[in-house]
């Protein structure tokens, strides 16, 4: 991005890789809507420019800034044992690049390198049911069917006994829940009396929705991140009659809950373990060319192309985009 709304591409020299360095041509990158539609309208706080740095993003906040966290790619270069693999890397939208080989993860054989991009997705997604801890039989809602609350309700929907429900305001969103097999509702219609409820809309109405759903003593997971945009919640009615809880995730940091015996790369590994299944093809919903990355970066956050993960496809070497 070289100024906030103002994406381009840019020629950049590859350095020479060293001792423990692969060089990667990328295959494909993802577009996380959310947070990169946030970075190019400027939008992150001033207070969380540092925690929201991306593993190998080059300038600052708010600009010029190279940012992105969804590639897969395939190594043509540097450490022998991983020379014609297939890779997922925490880095930005960019046709070749080097890193460490410790900053890749294999791509298992029973993932497509085109479904690999969901990973940091599906990671966030992981890092929220380890933080959640869902039991057997619990009645769940999941508010806001984009990537992070589909692939939490793909998760959720395998587990025994559980109720679980997919809840978005856009009735196109029920494609996506069927293809996935969750229950879909609008909010009106959504069940209540729900143990947890995993909130990933990103709305101040969709957070207020989420409490209306909760049984006595339930919990709001809360995973939506809003920038620099104020929030207000419903803290009356009954908020403490039923000592409700809104807890937040995120996926900067591993849970509580397993961080004593799982670090960062055991994460990513178990979250494109599970990428095995084919209906997660679902929540890839459009496509760019590399070339046309700038353009289509801006419709998509100007609302022109809607839809979940948009995925980057790349034919050209030694270039990066926002």
């Amino acid at each position: 991005m070289r100024a906030p709304g103002q994406g381009e591409i840019r020629e950049v020299p590859l350095p020479e890789p060293g001792d423990g360095d692969v060089v990667v041509r990328s295959l494909y990158s993802g577009v996380s809507r959310g947070t990169e539609t946030l970075v190019l309208r400027g939008g992150v706080p001033r207070s969380q420019h540092t925690a929201m740095r991306a593993p190998f993003q080059e300038g600052d906040f708010p600009a010029p800034v190279k940012y992105g966290y969804l590639n897969v790619g395939v190594v043509e270069g540097g450490c022998a044992a991983l020379l014609g693999r297939t890779v997922f890397c925490l880095y930005p939208h960019q046709t070749r690049y080097v890193v460490p080989a410790t900053a890749v993860t294999p791509v298992p054989g029973t993932v497509p390198a085109a479904r690999a991009i969901l990973a940091g997705t599906m990671e966030t997604a992981v890092n929220a049911l380890w933080d959640a801890a869902p039991l057997v039989g619990d009645r769940i809602a999941v508010v806001g069917a984009g990537m992070v609350g589909a692939c939490v309700a793909a998760l959720l929907v395998r587990f025994p006994g559980v109720r679980v429900q997919l809840v978005d305001a856009d009735p196109a969103k029920a494609a996506v829940a069927d293809a996935l097999g969750v229950r879909f509702a609008a909010p009106d219609d959504a069940l209540g009396g729900c143990d947890l409820v995993v909130h990933a809309s990103a709305t101040e109405a969709g957070l207020a929705r989420s409490l209306e759903l909760l049984a006595p003593e339930g919990t709001v997971l809360e995973l939506s991140w809003y920038g620099d945009r104020k929030v207000s919640l419903p803290l009356g009615e009954a908020f403490h009659s039923g000592r409700l809880v809104v807890r937040a995730s995120q996926v900067g940091a591993v849970s509580p809950a397993r961080r004593s015996r799982r670090d960062f790369r055991d994460r990513l590994a178990l979250a494109l373990d599970l990428l095995a299944d084919p209906a997660l093809d679902a929540l890839i919903t459009g496509e760019s060319a590399f070339d046309d990355l700038p353009r289509d970066m801006a419709r998509i956050a100007a609302g022109e192309l809607p839809g979940l993960c948009h995925r980057v496809v790349y034919g050209s070497e030694g270039r990066w985009a926002p």
